[in-house]
């Protein structure tokens, strides 16, 4: 007599569907997601563009506006751009100095050991980056309403001067990301960046005008991009005399001299950014 051995049944294992990486787009919303929620979680991050922001624009509104003289216009609607124009500028220097402490803490490893493109990190950076920005130029728009200061033309021209600050903003921004993926310290990215952002910044027309300037200072001034951008939206938005006809060039058509600096920045730095945060990534 033979006996039959019981047949044990097979599990099959279900066929899963392979488990694709995230795209640039969703894995860069993921490093804007982590870096919001940082903000979140240490909301003196905002000082420098809420509680700064602030005393800038009162701090030139009332102590020097009184000393300075604006043919045409009101001193507190001439500085109103070239402040907001000074505040983006400077989101390079928070960027560079922000993405060179994720270096030193090791948070950027981490990010590299996620199967998500490096240039991800960078993107999403940036884009946080702007929004920090974009806060603290709100934060002046409010502050600079509540003193006198408007807009005096109509929609699109407001709509176009305030996407020329973020054009600009975000081009300034690749800057520090370059410089914050070759530079190994926090205190090495903050002196460097700001002995260069001061006189990118104050050697221009944001805080007052180019023609009482030496001739050669005046000329420097003139071609410094950040003068045809505070031009650009000062023009826009109807805040200031137009530029002298003795004025240079960029001072005549601050617009497309604007957009075409930030495309050419853009076009230079984010390379440079994405070449040196990829030597970095692999020290």
């Amino acid at each position: 007599m033979t006996t039959t051995q019981p047949t044990t049944p097979t599990t099959r294992r279900p066929n899963r569907p392979p488990i694709a990486p995230p795209s640039l787009a969703q894995a860069s919303a993921t490093v804007v997601w982590r870096n919001l929620i940082h903000i979140k979680r240490m909301p003196e991050m905002l000082l420098d563009v809420t509680v700064q922001s602030v005393m800038f624009v009162l701090l030139f509104a009332f102590v020097f506006g009184g000393s300075i003289a604006v043919a045409g216009s009101n001193y507190r609607e001439f500085l109103l751009p070239g402040i907001m124009v000074q505040t983006m500028v400077f989101s390079s220097a928070i960027v560079a100095m922000g993405l060179t402490n994720d270096l030193q803490k090791g948070i950027v490893d981490r990010l590299k050991s996620l199967p998500i493109s490096r240039a991800s990190v960078l993107v999403g950076r940036s884009i946080s980056s702007l929004i920090h920005s974009s806060i603290g130029v709100t934060v002046m728009a409010v502050t600079g309403l509540l003193i006198g200061w408007r807009i005096r033309t109509g929609v699109l021209e407001a709509a176009l001067g305030f996407f020329l600050l973020l054009l600009f903003g975000f081009a300034m921004i690749w800057l520090g990301i370059w410089v914050g993926s070759l530079m190994r310290t926090v205190e090495a990215v903050q002196g460097f960046m700001f002995t260069v952002m001061f006189p990118l910044t104050f050697v221009a027309n944001t805080f007052a005008p180019t023609e009482n300037m030496p001739s050669w200072l005046r000329f420097i001034a003139e071609w410094n991009p950040v003068s045809a951008l505070t031009q650009a939206c000062r023009q826009l938005w109807g805040n200031g005399p137009a530029a002298p006809p003795d004025a240079a060039w960029p001072l005549q058509n601050p617009v497309v001299v604007t957009i075409a600096w930030s495309l050419l920045f853009t076009a230079v730095f984010a390379p440079l950014a994405l070449a040196a945060f990829r030597r970095r990534s692999r020290d």
